[in-house]
């Protein structure tokens, strides 16, 4: 009997285009119930998609800054992720919430 070989899966192999990016991070968002650490791995698998040396020649941080703010491993600051997602073609957006008062 033949062994089934099982690559992991990478999502950075799926993230092609910017709407494919606009609408992976869009969902991380809805499903990360305030978990910064998860959003900030996934603008890294952007980011790794992008390629990261073009991230962060466009963003002005380093390769290195970017691996560790974008690792998970710790929360990076609000103009980090600014930064990171200007340099990815991304923008911020808010919309009112079901808990928004009228």
């Amino acid at each position: 009997m033949k062994k089934t070989i099982i690559s992991p899966y990478d999502v950075v192999e799926h993230l092609r285009t910017p709407k494919e990016m606009a609408l992976y991070l869009q969902a991380c968002i809805e499903e990360s119930n305030g978990d910064a650490a998860f959003i900030a791995r996934a603008l890294g698998d952007i980011a790794r998609a992008k390629g990261m040396a073009q991230v962060a020649k466009e963003s002005g941080l380093s390769r290195e800054s970017l691996y560790k703010a974008l690792s998970g491993d710790r929360i990076p600051g609000f103009d980090t992720v600014l930064k990171v997602l200007a340099a990815l073609g991304l923008s911020l957006h808010t919309k009112p919430t079901s808990k928004a008062r009228a």
